[in-house]
């Protein structure tokens, strides 16, 4: 009995001295001095390099920053030298003189740089708006813009304009200000040339929506398109805003937001109007709700317009040729899934009689061309890897420029590289073929690309390059890492998921001070949302987490099956199945502390936020022999109360049994854990329902639980209100998973 005691005895013992230790604000200021704010163009310069073309595709602009220093430079295309943009040492003088405070030549403060010629650059400084002309040194304020004299909605002629009028739809002629009515149907909710916002709150019950206008004429300006937004059986939801000083009871805020299988939706549908006639034509296509609306765009041929199509639930999507004047609607594509169909991308080449598209149906994600005159589709590329995006398309030249990772054997699955093919599949080239990620920016012209090169522990090289064959014409800027020596960054790791055969990835950040002799607890940062992934490729994401790795946490990204940019299958694992993610981040984190004693698997916790949320709650509630501590922020705990969109895609429609099983608050017994549920109170995006719906089960079951209500804020946190929930956030990870005694009053700065 004592020899078996013995154990729990010294824990228990050691647990009282940890919380015991009372940590210190400078414990605290290593932290903060890696928060993103302290970090870039502080201690992290040049990471990340933006190219800003010359329209006319003769060179380019961009800023480079070092230690006290931040210069703008420019390349021409015509022979890659490099010089300054301008004279910094004038334009400070200059600059100074005019906002009457000394400038710095290396620290010039401007915003908004337009770049229109060598003898003019626009450009924004304490909020006042400026032309530079380097070629003569002349500083002048620019003068404000006259109003334009046309309304929104005129025609590309400009001749006449629309515009509504009681929800209905009116032309109205320039020169004599004569009227013509095209519909006489719309009322109130159910209204002409206008759109749904997902931010559009009303206050009140019967509060009145932000009022929009959209039309689309056609190029010819022969035809009118708009569409028809139906909100009569609309659902909503509803806010209650404590959160303004002058009143003493709080804001009813509402919004129409359709829940996963509502029937009572904003319904959007296209249509159209001869101009001339004044006579409607719409396609006899179902109607569309605010989250499968169809949209398209005008054909470059007389009275054509494509429409893109999607059924309620993502398993079906069409493209459609509509001829508006036989009003006859012709299929061009039509593409189904079993699962969903996530992210769908076309490029429409009419003068090569060709639409090319994005498509997962060989269980990859490839490239198709389809023929406009025949219908037939022609994979362009064919393989077991991951197509992110078209980059630019070269009818000239009959060339495709795009991204795509997995490609390269024995490299890592996320890295991208660009590629050039042509229209016919054939000369594919790979232009990037260093084994790192590269970010890529191409010329107007398509001549030329800029590629910031890197990976989240190799600093970045920032190159201009020739798309002809990837060629480096000139180097622009190299990342640096300043008052951090011998910087390393954080570890990556792979680890088999739970099926035992499927390699995942994943990233673990360390204290600098980092004993590997001691044993640390684990912060998993998570976030399982379908549509993205985890893993950071790009070195400006070095620092990641270190603010939390250096108040003693191994702090841990992974990516799981279920997220994307790799196969179908391996994207298919979370479709109604968005809580099953966290089964391959135990598994990876387990198979981690075993590879390194210095990790503490009996000390896990998780965070995140939105989908990030909903796996801090899922984890302590599913998995609660394993994760002790978490923060739920933001959080879909229940996708039957989110918004439509998400869950339909991801858990399927109609609703079934999966949204029951899938649901955190069905599993409130199952906390054992400290779990802290937290949420802005006028959260449109994720109605704060859920949390408030998690809170009363957990009560139900009787279990003790931390909530914290931001009453002012909506789904990102801002200002005072972040600062403060992240001291919350980290003292909890401190208190209930390090076992230490957190403190309140230190700085974030």
């Amino acid at each position: 009995m004592i020899r078996f005691h013995l154990p729990l005895f010294l824990l228990f013992t050691l647990s009282l001295n940890l919380a015991g230790q009372q940590l210190t604000t400078a414990d605290y200021e290593k932290a903060t001095a890696f928060l993103r704010e302290n970090v870039n163009n502080k201690k992290l310069f040049n990471a990340y390099v933006e190219p800003h073309w010359f329209a006319d595709s003769t060179g380019l602009w961009f800023e480079t920053n070092g230690p006290g220093e931040k210069r703008f430079r420019k390349i021409s295309l015509a022979d890659g030298a490099a010089e300054d943009l301008f004279n910094h040492g004038e334009l400070a003088r200059l600059l100074s003189d005019s906002l009457g405070k000394t400038v710095g030549a290396d620290t010039l403060p401007l915003k908004a740089i337009e770049y229109q010629t060598d003898s003019k650059i626009n450009f924004q400084a304490e909020e006042r708006k400026f032309t530079y002309d380097p070629t003569n040194g002349t500083l002048a304020t620019t003068p404000e813009e006259e109003p334009s004299a046309l309304t929104p909605g005129t025609s590309p002629d400009k001749s006449r304009f629309a515009h509504v009028k009681d929800h209905n739809l009116y032309l109205t002629t320039i020169a004599d200000s004569s009227e013509q009515q095209l519909t006489t149907d719309g009322r109130e909710l159910l209204e002409y040339a206008t759109y749904y916002g997902w931010g559009d709150i009303m206050e009140g019950e019967n509060g009145k929506r932000p009022e929009h206008f959209y039309v689309n004429w056609s190029e010819n300006g022969k035809w009118l398109q708009a569409n028809l937004v139906d909100m009569r059986s609309a659902n909503k939801m509803y806010l209650l805003d404590w959160s303004v000083d002058t009143l003493y009871r709080p804001r009813l805020l509402s919004y129409y937001r359709g829940s996963p299988g509502d029937t009572g939706m904003v319904y959007v549908n296209p249509v159209f109007f001869n101009v001339a006639t004044g006579k409607s034509v719409r396609p006899s296509l179902p109607r569309g709700t605010h989250i499968n609306n169809t949209y398209g765009e005008w054909s470059k041929h007389p009275d054509q317009f494509y429409l893109i199509w999607t059924k309620r639930g993502y398993q079906e999507m069409a493209i459609f040729r509509f001829d508006l004047a036989k009003e006859q609607l012709d299929t061009l594509l039509v593409e189904t899934s079993v699962t969903n169909i996530d992210d769908f991308r076309y490029w429409l080449a009419e003068d090569s009689d060709r639409i090319f598209f994005l498509s997962e149906r060989s269980g990859w994600r490839q490239l198709y061309a389809l023929n406009l005159k025949t219908k037939a589709i022609t994979a362009l590329t064919r393989g077991g890897y991951y197509l992110n995006d078209i980059k630019q398309i070269d009818e000239d030249s009959q060339t495709i420029y795009f991204t795509a990772s997995g490609k390269e054997a024995r490299r890592n699955p996320y890295f991208q590289h660009l590629y050039r093919i042509s229209f016919d599949g054939s000369d594919l080239r790979l232009l990037t073929p260093e084994d790192r990620h590269h970010e890529v920016s191409l010329s107007p012209d398509g001549n030329y690309f800029v590629d910031n090169f890197s990976t989240i522990t190799t600093p970045t090289i920032t190159v201009l390059r020739s798309t002809a064959d990837g060629s480096i014409v000139t180097e622009l800027a190299t990342a640096s890492v300043v008052g951090v020596p011998g910087w390393v960054g954080p570890e990556v790791f792979t680890a088999l998921a739970d099926d035992g055969k499927t390699t995942i990835y994943g990233q673990a950040w360390k204290p600098r001070n980092f004993d590997p002799a001691k044993k640390y607890p684990v912060i998993d940062a998570s976030y399982t949302g379908p549509h993205t992934q985890l893993f950071q490729t790009r070195f400006d994401r070095t620092f990641g987490h270190q603010a939390y790795a250096e108040m003693g946490f191994v702090v841990v990204m992974v990516d799981g099956r279920g997220s994307s940019g790799r196969s179908k299958a391996f994207h298919d694992y979370s479709y109604k199945n968005l809580g099953g993610g966290l089964t391959d981040h135990v598994t990876a984190i387990r198979q981690f502390g075993r590879k390194n004693p210095w990790v503490d698997t009996t000390r896990v916790g998780i965070y995140g936020h939105s989908a990030g949320g909903y796996d801090a709650g899922r984890g302590l509630l599913a998995y609660p022999e394993f994760y002790k501590v978490g923060v739920a922020s933001s959080a879909d705990h229940d996708h039957r109360m989110e918004k439509a969109w998400w869950p339909e895609m991801y858990m399927g429609w109609p609703v079934d049994e999966a949204y029951e099983e899938q649901s955190n608050i069905t599993m409130a017994p199952n906390l054992r854990g400290k779990l802290l549920i937290t949420h802005g109170g006028i959260d449109e995006n994720v109605n704060p329902s859920a949390t408030f719906k998690l809170a009363e089960a957990l009560i139900k079951a009787d279990k003790e639980f931390d909530m914290l209500i931001l009453p002012s804020q909506r789904h990102g946190y801002q200002g005072t209100a972040s600062k403060y929930f992240a001291k919350r956030r980290i003292n909890y990870f401190l208190e209930h998973l390090r076992g230490v005694t957190p403190t309140w009053d230190f700085t974030w700065e």
